[in-house]
């Protein structure tokens, strides 16, 4: 597993000198010095409402909401997904009973760290707030800021060189002589001998797994077997690379396929070879 994947990017950025360091590189007007709430993979649940789980979700000295997210896969969506994360970030802000004007204590930055250029201008950073379509100087001030980023750039600005060797981490190109960089990879490292940071993988692959399982159940229907049958045979080849034992193995595809305890034996069976 790189950076770009979603268990080792959320357990590498636990480290909260490894987070905050990352946030200020790619906001470096805010000048963070604390985090005060850090939370990975952060499940927001709302009633009657898709569920939505962040990468990462910063609260720093300031009051300011920072929530992370690595995106690999183009679903041509990106600018409605942030749209409802903007929309779920300020619901989890604003408690019954509080006025809209404490929302003003917790401005609002979603960063997503994106493997393709999603525009097409092949500029390193783009940067989003609401502005008058009649006069781009006039802000709407609602503290509400996008920052999306292409590790596929080429060309940097000044204020964007202190990101450009983490998107290229992202491309697997690995700067040996970066302070920070080298220390993302030491931490990688650390997570990957650590059996119970092997077992969070696990966890992690699992709960991605039941979103998808959630998504199919919503109607995609679409390639639906063909893409279950990929999925299932994913997870047992990282189970089985974890050394995980068959039985566990099988719970894990009953639990996650909804496939027969008989049915995922057989499976496992199949697909797993068994020292002689």
């Amino acid at each position: 597993m790189t950076i770009t994947s979603d268990p080792m990017f959320g357990m590498v950025m636990q480290n909260k000198e490894i987070c905050l360091e990352l946030i200020n590189r790619a906001l470096p007007h805010l000048k963070a010095t604390q985090i005060v709430q850090l939370t990975t993979q952060k499940d927001i649940n709302v009633v009657a409402g898709r569920r939505v789980r962040y990468d990462v979700y910063v609260q720093d000295e300031d009051g300011n909401i920072i929530v992370i997210e690595m995106q690999v896969a183009d679903r041509q969506n990106l600018p409605y997904r942030l749209r409802y994360y903007q929309e779920q970030i300020d619901h989890g802000l604003l408690l019954p009973g509080k006025d809209y004007r404490d929302l003003s204590l917790h401005p609002t930055y979603v960063i997503m760290f994106c493997d393709f250029d999603y525009f097409g201008y092949g500029w390193a950073r783009y940067v989003f707030e609401m502005a008058c379509t009649r006069n781009h100087q006039l802000k709407l001030g609602d503290q509400r800021t996008v920052v999306i980023f292409n590790a596929l750039a080429k060309e940097f600005t000044k204020d964007e060189q202190p990101i450009k060797n983490f998107l290229a981490l992202m491309q697997n190109q690995v700067d040996n002589k970066s302070r920070f960089i080298t220390k993302i990879q030491d931490e990688i490292v650390k997570i990957k001998q650590e059996p119970e940071r092997r077992r969070g993988f696990m966890k992690f692959e699992l709960d991605l797994m039941d979103a998808r399982r959630e998504g199919r159940e919503e109607g995609i229907k679409k390639g639906q077997l063909k893409a279950e049958e990929k999925g299932k045979n994913k997870l047992v080849k990282f189970l089985t690379s974890q050394k995980t034992a068959p039985s566990e193995i099988v719970a894990a595809l009953v639990n996650v396929y909804q496939m027969t305890e008989k049915a995922a034996q057989e499976y496992v069976a199949e697909h797993v070879k068994t020292p002689k």
